[in-house]
């Protein structure tokens, strides 16, 4: 069974179109700023209202999960996520107390909360409660994809990642490609988050496509982040 991951680029965010013989898997869903250029890419890869089998929410981080209501009811299909970040979309929870790591985004956080445009952007969120929930190990292949949910907390507490049977990964938060490559820049559990990363070290996989960033390789990974960095990960 073959499957093709198309990269959909919303700005600072990602999603992925998977293209399987049995129809789409589409991960995360971006902002809603980026909802017109989401349905275009949808429509040019031909997916449309009988062949999204899945939406999966790798984490919980309204980027991420800002247009599942819409597309969910445009496309009659279901969406899926791990048990552990379901508050964040049921209820609004969005802002759990984390460490931001990069000066950037620490700083963009600030002016986002002295202007209150993450207040906004909550208040706008449409909340919603998953369809089922997907945990360490369950594969996907009833949905025409092979591949194995990974479940790695760190970033947040139900992070998870998907990794195909050829050996590529789809990494949400958990790897990111923003100003070089690195794991999480926004860390819940730095513990739980540098156990994921020497997890992911064991796993043989070839090519990452992270939430943020364009898809880099693991040897890549590898030579930029880990030769250099694996002494302090977890500890930053």
């Amino acid at each position: 069974m073959t499957s093709e991951i198309l990269t959909i680029s919303l700005g600072f965010v990602n999603c992925y179109l998977v293209k399987t013989n049995a129809g789409f898997i589409l991960v995360d869903t971006g902002m809603r700023s980026g909802r017109a250029d989401l349905e275009k890419a949808l429509a040019n890869a031909g997916c449309q209202l009988g062949n999204l089998k899945l939406i999966v929410i790798t984490h919980g981080d309204i980027d991420h999960t800002d247009n599942c209501v819409y597309l969910r009811e445009k496309y009659q299909t279901r969406i899926a996520m791990h048990q552990n970040d379901a508050s964040m979309v049921e209820n609004g929870a969005m802002r759990p107390r984390r460490k931001v790591k990069s000066p950037l985004l620490r700083l963009m956080h600030l002016v986002m909360r002295l202007f209150g445009g993450m207040d906004k952007m909550v208040a706008a969120f449409d909340r919603f409660k998953p369809d089922f929930y997907l945990d360490e190990g369950q594969n996907l292949m009833e949905y025409g994809f092979d591949a194995t949910v990974l479940h790695l907390p760190g970033h947040t507490k139900g992070s998870i990642a998907i990794l195909t049977s050829t050996g590529n990964l789809i990494s949400g938060d958990t790897l990111e490609n923003r100003g070089g490559l690195h794991p999480a820049l926004i860390v819940d559990n730095e513990a739980e988050l540098a156990a994921s990363v020497d997890r992911l070290a064991q796993l043989g996989i070839k090519t990452v496509y992270p939430g943020h960033g364009k898809p880099f390789t693991w040897e890549q990974f590898v030579e930029h982040f880990l030769k250099k960095n694996r002494a302090d990960i977890g500890r930053k």
